[in-house]
């Protein structure tokens, strides 16, 4: 087996904690993290309106262990939608950068994130460090995430990768392939940094194929869970590497990163204390089972936020990484807390169950799907986008894809589902911007005609 280098996140975390020399280990760290997390407690209920409300019943409870932190109560992402505001941690003057979330497919209220220019400095930092482990110095990178404004993550992105002496250039999120592709001919990158579904049709696309199998070496897929599908689709077609990051506005974009060993994310551990728990009870679950992704900041001042629940679903992975470093890993996010629906015969499908299926056909680039009802009858429509001109066999391709998931071809076969297979025509781009697949329940809304 190849050596594994030490993901570099590592020695970086030991140099923000102060750690002691040699190397790090996971008792100096986890001690870090109790520190780090009382006095995330203390400020929040020194100067943050909706934690000193919500924590005042605990404001005598000390955080010396894991277990501490389990009386506190959570975040959840209504409360932020609810009052953005109550949440700011500084004078309003020092806020530099405010973004604001909206939710796909829903007519929630859209969330305000808050960030002060030391909270930036600190996702900046992650990157310049972060991703020495996919690019070396006087090469380039090619950044397809947002980036117009100053603060926006693509410019966060691009000022990290400068400090370590690699050139990166903010492309925005592909709206049109054939101009991606001339970016990517021009500025000759080592690695692109996208939304996963944006790098396939990439790799989809014959003609931009060619031109990335002899350039690209790595590739870093963010802003969105990634199907194992679409890392596979990618790294067959342009012969790379295929890395996964995850993070979210919430946690200030950046939390965690594979390393060369594809078993798991590395997370920032001196800014973030990553918990698992039980959607239903709240409660911890061990490593290795399945639960939803709860975060504390520990050095955010701008926006602090506790034990705050982000609807993901993951778990903790056993053992330690091949690369041999002392920080926890987690699997990719399969899917999310509410991303499920409950078929006629009680079978959950899942966003994931899609995922898998789908991005496993050649030619697939996105889709859309939601459950409908019609009289007695629930109709499981699936509106997917194509590389291939040819109709019917797309189409063709899809359905036996989705018919081979055991949930849908088990409820196919005791007639509680039908199938519906739309091609969507006249889309230039398999996403616009940010917004992802979506699996949408439509059966509340009466019938369809």
């Amino acid at each position: 087996m190849p050596h594994i280098p030490l993901t570099p996140i590592e020695s970086w975390i030991h140099e923000k904690i102060g750690g002691e020399s040699g190397l790090l280990t996971r008792e100096a760290l986890t001690r870090y993290q109790m520190g780090a997390l009382q006095a995330t407690v203390d400020f929040a209920l020194k100067n943050v309106p909706f934690y000193q409300k919500k924590l005042a019943p605990f404001s005598e409870k000390r955080i010396t262990s894991p277990s501490d932190l389990l009386a506190l109560p959570f975040t959840e992402a209504e409360d932020i939608r609810r009052a953005p505001l109550q949440f700011i941690g500084v004078s309003q003057g020092e806020i530099a950068r405010a973004v604001t979330l909206k939710t796909s497919g829903t007519t929630a209220s859209p969330k305000r994130i808050f960030f002060t220019e030391e909270d930036l400095e600190l996702t900046v930092d992650y990157f310049a460090h972060a991703m020495a482990d996919f690019v070396t110095p006087g090469r380039r990178v090619l950044i397809f995430m947002p980036g117009p404004q100053p603060e926006s993550i693509g410019q966060l992105i691009r000022r990290g990768l400068g400090r370590m002496g690699v050139k990166g250039i903010v492309a925005g999120p592909v709206t049109d392939p054939s101009q991606a592709a001339d970016l990517i001919n021009d500025h000759e990158p080592e690695c692109l940094i996208g939304i996963p579904t944006q790098m396939l049709q990439l790799a989809r696309r014959e003609g931009i194929r060619a031109r990335c199998q002899e350039r690209i070496k790595n590739v870093i897929l963010s802003a969105d869970y990634v199907p194992c599908a679409i890392t596979r689709a990618i790294e067959t077609a342009w012969n790379c590497s295929v890395f996964n990051h995850y993070g979210m506005t919430e946690m200030g974009y950046a939390g965690g990163v594979e390393c060369h060993a594809g078993h798991g994310y590395h997370f920032r551990e001196a800014d973030l204390y990553i918990e698992i728990i039980d959607p239903a009870s709240g409660d911890p679950v061990q490593d290795g089972e399945m639960g939803e992704v709860v975060f504390t900041t520990l050095t955010r001042k701008g926006m602090p936020l506790i034990r705050y629940r982000t609807g993901d679903l993951a778990r903790f992975l056993k053992g330690r990484c091949p690369c041999d470093t002392i920080l926890k890993r987690m699997a990719p996010v399969s899917g999310r807390r509410q991303g499920a629906v409950s078929l006629k015969n009680g079978a959950l499908l899942t966003l994931a169950d899609l995922d898998e299926a789908l991005f496993s056909v050649p030619d697939l680039l996105n889709y859309h799907a939601k459950i409908t009802r019609i009289r007695e009858g629930e109709t499981l429509t699936i509106a997917f986008f194509s590389v291939s001109s040819d109709r019917e066999s797309n189409r063709h391709a899809v359905h036996e894809a989705v018919s081979q998931i055991q949930i849908i071809q088990d409820a196919l076969f005791q007639g509680a589902l039908t199938l519906s297979i739309e091609e969507e025509q006249n889309a230039p781009c398999a996403t616009t911007g940010m917004i992802k697949r979506t699996l949408t329940d439509q059966r509340e809304s009466g019938p369809l005609v």
